[in-house]
Order: C-alpha cells, then sequence, then structure tokens
C-alpha cells in the first residue's frame, strides 16, 4: 500500500517542479501566462473570485457525465445482452457499434444540438455516444467468454435462455462489464466537457467556463478549471474501479 501511494506522489512532485521550472525559469516574466505557476492555479480553483463559479460549473458537468453514464450503462447492456442470444444478431448489429465508435464526435456535436436543442438533452446525448461503445464490446466480450464447461453443464440440465443469462452469462460478464465501465465513466466526462463548448445556452458547465476564460486570456482561471475537469474524470474512474473491485475482486482473477 505504501508503495502504491509513494509512486504517485513522487511522480506528482516531480511534475509540480518541473511546471515551476518552465514557470518561472525558463519564461520570462511577459510570457508566463503562457504556462500559470501552479500556485496561482491553485489559488484560482480554490480561494480566487472565479473558484465558486467553477465548482458550481463542475457540478453541473457532474451532473450530466453521470445521467449520460447510466443511459449508456443502460442501452449498453442491454445491447450486448441482445447480441449475445444469437451469432446472426451479433452479426447484424456489431457493426453498428463500430460506425459509432468511430464516427468523430466534433462532426456529430453540431447535428444532435440541430435536432435537440442546445441544452441539457444534447449534453447528455454527447456523452452516451461517447460512452456507449466500450460497454458494449466489454460486455459482450464477457458474455461470449464464458467457460465452455459451464454452459455444457447447464445445457444438461436443460436451463432455460433466461436461466442461464442471468444466473451463468451476466455472473461472468461482471468482469468485463465494470472494465468497460470505468472507461465508459472517464470518456463519459469528455462528452460533458465537448458538449459545454458547443452548447453554450442554459446553465454553464466547466467547459464553458473553460471557453470564457480562453477568450479573456485569463490563464490561471484556465489552467484551475481545466484542472477541475481532470480532476472530476480521475475521481470517476477511480470510483467505478473500487466498485468493481467490490462486486467482481472477490472472486474473479482479473
Amino acid at each position: 500500500m505504501l508503495g502504491r501511494v509513494l509512486g504517485p506522489a513522487a511522480v506528482f512532485v516531480a511534475v509540480l517542479g518541473l511546471w515551476s521550472l518552465v514557470s518561472y525559469v525558463i519564461l520570462p516574466e511577459q510570457r508566463r501566462f503562457l504556462v500559470p505557476p501552479p500556485g496561482d492555479v491553485f489559488a484560482a480553483a480554490l480561494t480566487g473570485p472565479e473558484a465558486a463559479h467553477m465548482w458550481s460549473a463542475l457540478g453541473r458537468t457532474t451532473v450530466v457525465a453521470l445521467v449520460g453514464l447510466a443511459i449508456a450503462f443502460v442501452v449498453g447492456v442491454g445491447w450486448a445482452v441482445v447480441m449475445s442470444q444469437a451469432r446472426w444478431i451479433e452479426n447484424s448489429l456489431f457493426p453498428y457499434a463500430v460506425v459509432l465508435q468511430c464516427i468523430p464526435i466534433l462532426a456529430v456535436v453540431p447535428v444532435v444540438g440541430f435536432w435537440f436543442g442546445f441544452g441539457f438533452v444534447s449534453r447528455v446525448l454527447v456523452c452516451v455516444l461517447i460512452a456507449l461503445f466500450p460497454i458494449v464490446s466489454n460486455t459482450l466480450f464477457g458474455l461470449r467468454s464464458v467457460d465452455v464447461g459451464h454452459r455444457d453443464l447447464f445445457a444438461l440440465h436443460c436451463t432455460s435462455r433466461w436461466v442461464r443469462l442471468r444466473k451463468l452469462e451476466i455472473p461472468s460478464a461482471l468482469p468485463g462489464l465494470f472494465a468497460g465501465l470505468r472507461i465508459s465513466a472517464g470518456l463519459s466526462v469528455v462528452g460533458a466537457v465537448v458538449g459545454d463548448f458547443f452548447y453554450k445556452q442554459n446553465s454553464p458547465g466547466i467547459g464553458i467556463l473553460m471557453d470564457t476564460y480562453r477568450a479573456r486570456r485569463e490563464s490561471a482561471e484556465l489552467f484551475a478549471a481545466a484542472s477541475l475537469a481532470s480532476l472530476l474524470g480521475v475521481s470517476v474512474f477511480v470510483v467505478f474501479g473500487w466498485i468493481g473491485q467490490r462486486v467482481v475482486g472477490r472472486w474473479s482473477r482479473a
């Protein structure tokens, strides 16, 4: 446990040291706005005049990301379960999951806003589009990777398709499902921030503030907002990783 803490802490201190070196030594004072010192960034995020706005916007972005992740989870798991029931269904539907993953999200975001407006619904939908594929692919992999001996045992007892899915396939797919959910959690935050950049109506999220600070050339506030958005992504990644460990860590070798 000590090694797991000291390693990341040492890297964090080294990054702060390199950051300070660039700000105070390499860059002249008139160009220091390009890389503001860490102290200025932390002050802007915690005690600065924009700190309250940043945290409020971060809360709204969190809501959008979690709602989008919840919808992506339900749709993705259902999609994977349907495809796992027959090979011809998988061959028919999985290519469209790949297409959804390969479409550049920046090209889709304006179309989503044109169809559904520029508010909460469109932001959530962007999160769903970004976060869907890892859940679908990892859940389908888990459902398909059930031990052959276990399948034969269920077939020997003439179990129904529903019993086999509920008692064998879904429990076996949980490690893959939570791996996909952990990836999608971070991607959902990315989708919420991207949606903020395009949809600037209603209450602002952290992405709108980042764009505002960029336009004002307020570099310390911009770095602070970007750091808070990154912290949100890391937090949801860690939380869902911890949940997955609690659910399957006691019996799964993974």
